[in-house]
């Protein structure tokens, strides 16, 4: 059975918004767009035009990057909205459920609940590293698993499932379930994407994203990477002109080879930087476990979560606090050399340290 089978039947068998056709050097007189340009456009192309209903450019640089064909991939408003876009796709509200390991990105959970559907947690053991046992999220899954969300490297743990695992869950799986691997960090760890496991699976489906490594998390530039079939409903439900003009146009230019290469040499510094902060903060008298993590943060856990929190928010740096199954740590994303610095100095000047 096609992993298509799995989608709601009437996503199945929607089909996509006709638009306006967009001609160059045409008069346009069919889609009511004004005929005048504001003062303040200075983009390559006018934003009284409409943008393309998809991207087709820039699709095509990201297949690029991510080395798959551009028909595997659509461009989405960051990886948010293609979880948000999955969940809508195979889950029907009331029956179907995904599956997720906790603790990890909380927008699995909130898509989940938006659209109705049932949420199977698994949970990881701090004691453990958090690592996800593959025979326990195995045996969670029912009849009603649509989507199984595994998110590598985890937030906000930091940890990093290894492709066999992965491998062996997309076997098991098969047209049961599709596998949504998550890879918002995956340029910070030592482990390649799973992209090139797409031929082999159809129920692979990968997420990726410009926010982190390539520095555009304003822009709000995602893509889910799937088999054409799922591409194709994906596009069907996306709403049309889902990418406004100014964000595909700086899109394209951080896609150029230049600034690549630019924002590979920060991963790698970010790499070494978080390092080296892990091996400092270990050493507070106040930390009581420091977490590996190959994304660009990591957790730790404080013997006054509290006090570590306010002292830093009170020098003008904030930390991440979740509670729940992560009472007692604290996220800590890797910044600039000078910003790590004055975070070091800061938990320095904690009493008893």
């Amino acid at each position: 059975m096609s992993i298509v089978k799995l989608a709601r039947p009437e996503i199945q068998a929607l089909r996509p918004y006709t638009a306006a056709a967009q001609v160059n050097d045409t008069i346009r007189l069919n889609a009511n767009e004004a005929p005048w340009t504001s003062r303040d456009d200075h983009f390559r192309l006018p934003l009284n035009r409409y943008p393309e209903v998809r991207p087709v450019r820039l699709a095509a640089l990201l297949a690029d990057r991510y080395g798959c064909a551009p028909e595997n991939l659509i461009v989405t408003r960051g990886s948010s909205e293609g979880i948000d876009l999955l969940v809508r796709v195979f889950c029907r509200a009331g029956q179907d459920s995904i599956l997720t390991p906790t603790p990890t990105f909380s927008m699995y959970r909130h898509y989940a609940e938006v659209q109705g559907a049932r949420l199977i947690e698994c949970e990881t053991s701090r004691d453990q590293d958090f690592a996800i046992d593959i025979d326990a999220l195995l045996a969670a899954c029912d009849d009603t698993t649509r989507l199984i969300f595994i998110c590598s490297p985890n937030n906000p743990t930091g940890n990093l499932v290894p492709s066999d695992d992965l491998v062996r869950l997309l076997e098991v799986r098969g047209d049961q379930s599709a596998v949504v691997v998550d890879e918002a960090y995956i340029e910070f760890a030592e482990q390649a994407s799973l992209v090139a496991l797409m031929d082999r699976f159809e129920n692979l489906i990968v997420l990726r994203t410009l926010s982190k490594a390539l520095a555009h998390a304003g822009a709000r530039c995602g893509s889910v990477l799937a088999a054409k079939p799922v591409i194709e409903m994906l596009a069907a439900v996306q709403a049309p002109y889902a990418l406004a003009t100014p964000v595909v146009e700086c899109i394209e230019t951080a896609l150029q080879s230049e600034n690549l290469d630019e924002a590979d040499q920060y991963a790698q510094d970010i790499v070494a930087e978080r390092n080296t902060l892990l091996q400092a903060i270990a050493d507070f008298s106040f930390v009581q476990r420091v977490w590996p993590s190959s994304a660009n943060f990591f957790l730790i856990q404080a013997e006054d979560v509290e006090a570590v929190l306010d002292h830093c928010s009170g020098r003008g740096i904030l930390l991440r606090y979740f509670g729940g199954d992560l009472a007692n740590c604290i996220r800590i994303t890797v910044g600039s050399p000078e910003e790590n610095q004055r975070l070091l100095e800061t938990l320095a000047e904690l009493p008893g340290t």
